[in-house]
């Protein structure tokens, strides 16, 4: 093996070691990594692709690189690479011709807007399939030689316009092109795709933040609160289990960021920020919470919330109707108490003016 094929494959390696590369990182192996995969050979090119192929953490231009690279080494990385975003998925399909959209359309999930693109792009097969058979017949005779002219020149003339059946073959094409699209978005929905479903405003995640930063628990409930559009009590009773499972599951039920909740639960619960296997336990909670069970759940705190919280609001608006006349009665025997107390003896002498 080539020395520069061991310096490639090396660094590969050590940036898979990395669990949580810094933006630095991310930039320093995509500043090495160009230079060293054009100068290694094929081979280690190919095992260099099927490395990351596996890799969640590849920086956005090395993915682009690489799968805009020949078919035979790029092929891996546009089937299973999950670094590689819906634009980017598009835009090799759209730039790299036929050979790498069949092999991203191979992908395990594909989102309703690959599929559109994938299916928009109608490639022209008859060329393809006609060169293994012109390369079996090497040589033209003289009469078509002069033939082909003729033909070339008759081309244009032999289109015809649409008829009824080729009108009805493409109804029926993009009928069925709806339904893969919305038997695709059913399936498999876009994880950034929030519309309709509760989620944390940025200024929410931003107080949410900081008062964990500075442990300032009642501040904290009461953003918590706001974000849920729920009672004071709710956020209180999810902040009080001291496992953190609760606060993580609303967090991921809210679709905040995920660095961001996992600061917030080690900030609050002490013993989540404790290292096991290089993961803080807030990660090992985080990583076993599923985004839509959360939601789900979350959505049933809030109904049971609404329930006990609008009966509370009831029976406090109703006490004060029971009591209404209470203050006036109360007024009313402080006046008489403090009017002087008359007597026949004293109303005899105002009525004769003494």
């Amino acid at each position: 093996m080539r020395k520069k094929d061991v310096v490639l494959m090396a660094t590969v390696t050590s940036f898979e070691s990395l669990p949580h590369p810094s933006r630095s990182e991310l930039r320093q192996f995509a500043e090495l990594f160009s230079p060293l995969f054009s100068a290694s050979s094929e081979e280690a090119r190919r095992q260099a692709v099927a490395a990351l192929s596996q890799s969640e953490k590849v920086p956005a231009a090395v993915a682009f690189f690489i799968a805009s690279q020949p078919i035979s080494i790029a092929a891996p990385f546009l089937i299973s690479s999950p670094s590689l975003t819906n634009e980017a998925l598009i835009a090799i399909a759209r730039t790299q011709g036929l050979d790498h959209a069949r092999a991203i359309s191979r992908r395990e999930h594909l989102s309703p807007t690959v599929i559109d693109a994938l299916v928009g792009m109608r490639y022209d097969t008859s060329i393809r399939r006609k060169q293994p058979v012109s390369a079996e017949v090497p040589v033209e005779t003289a009469s078509e030689a002069d033939a082909a002219p003729a033909r070339n020149s008759r081309q244009p003339e032999a289109r015809q316009p649409i008829t009824a059946e080729d009108s009805e073959r493409l109804a029926r094409e993009e009928q069925l092109r709806r339904r893969i699209k919305l038997l695709a978005g059913h399936k498999d929905r876009d994880p950034a795709d929030r519309l309709g479903l509760r989620h944390v405003s940025e200024m929410q995640s931003v107080l949410l933040v900081r008062f964990a930063r500075n442990r300032e628990a009642s501040l904290f409930c009461g953003v918590l609160a706001d974000a849920l559009s729920a009672s004071h009590w709710l956020a209180e009773r999810i902040m009080l289990d001291i496992s953190g499972h609760q606060l993580a599951t609303t967090l991921k039920g809210l679709f905040m960021d995920e660095g961001d909740a996992i600061f917030i639960l080690e900030k609050l619960y002490n013993h989540l920020a404790e290292s096991h296997d290089r993961r803080s336990r807030a990660e090992v909670i985080w990583d076993m919470l599923d985004t839509d069970d959360c939601g789900r759940r979350l959505e049933a705190w809030r109904r049971a919330d609404g329930y006990t919280y609008a009966q509370t609001q009831t029976l406090a608006t109703q006490a004060p109707s029971n009591t209404v006349e209470e203050p006036q009665q109360i007024e009313e025997s402080d006046d008489q108490l403090s009017r002087p107390f008359r007597t026949s003896a004293s109303i005899r002498r105002s009525v004769h003016g003494r």
